[in-house]
């Protein structure tokens, strides 16, 4: 039977291209003014309304995937006969990993035979994205269950993530920065260069002073790194600021010939932490 890759909502591809190749998805859920929602992909709370309340002082929270929502995943393709391929948020930035491997164990004790794996990608918003976006096109054109799974392994590590943030206070509030240094880079204007180190964590790397200079370094850090750009397409994904993501694509595009850019907008659950404003730019390098 043909195998069945699932990605999960942190991944924030767009809602179109998942529908196109009827990716399934595991949906992370937030809590956003005292209601539960599923992150469906901007389709029940457009990502402008949701910036917007952020931006108004609504402190949005985020859970991890409970073991039963993936276990009942992971059932319906065993009875199917189906195997799996799971490409998983970084289990450096949540505990839904661990739940993913909890509810496989699960689901093999009642189905022995099922053939479910679940890959920890290190990555995040379209960083795990373009994991997906590799290992579907993969699929399509014919690539083993085999293949995928060791192109993943090899190459997740590959790929960079590099972003910015446009409020200090998002950072403070997760734990990764100081109140003082929050305050004080708000007022002198300071903006920090973060990247995904080999354990799937968010570490900054570069502090730099104003917006401009470090969308423009995101873009140098990328020169810096990026392997063969002609051969790959990159993405660029921002919570409610799609000005700036344009501006960054067309430096993008004025320095490499790559195949295509992907843009979009990141999701409820990273942005619950990041804030509006952040804008991340992911590409292949070499390995982190």
């Amino acid at each position: 039977m043909s195998t069945v890759i699932i990605a999960d909502t942190c991944s924030d591809l767009p809602f179109e291209y998942v529908k196109q190749h009827n990716i399934p998805l595991i949906h992370f859920t937030y809590n956003f003014k005292g209601v539960e929602y599923a992150d469906d992909l901007g389709q029940t709370i457009s990502y402008r309304y949701f910036y917007n309340a952020m931006r108004d002082g609504e402190v949005p929270t985020t859970s991890q995937v409970n073991v039963q929502t993936y276990a009942e995943m992971f059932r319906k393709y065993a009875a199917e006969g189906k195997p799996v391929i799971y490409l998983c948020f970084s289990s450096a930035l949540s505990g839904s990993y661990n739940n993913a491997l909890l509810a496989r164990d699960i689901v093999l004790e009642e189905y022995p035979e099922a053939d479910i794996t679940v890959i920890d990608t290190k990555s995040a918003s379209l960083g795990e994205g373009l994991v997906v976006y590799y290992a579907v096109e993969m699929l399509e054109r014919g690539a083993s269950k085999e293949e995928i799974i060791d192109w993943v392994e090899q190459n997740k590590l590959k790929i960079h993530h590099w972003f910015t943030v446009e409020d200090l206070q998002y950072l403070k509030r997760g734990g990764r920065l100081s109140g003082t240094a929050a305050f004080i880079g708000n007022i002198l204007d300071i903006k920090p260069v973060l990247h995904v180190d080999r354990e799937g964590r968010l570490v900054p790397k570069l502090k730099v002073k104003g917006r401009k200079k470090s969308l423009r370094t995101l873009v140098d850090m990328m020169e810096e790194h990026i392997v063969d750009p002609e051969e790959q397409v990159v993405a660029i994904s921002h919570c409610d600021s799609d000005k700036d993501a344009q501006y960054v694509a067309e430096l993008i595009r004025s320095k490499f010939s790559v195949k295509d850019i992907i843009i979009n907008q990141i999701g409820p659950v990273i942005g619950s932490h990041s804030g509006p404003g952040t804008l991340a730019v992911f590409f292949m390098g070499g390995e982190r």
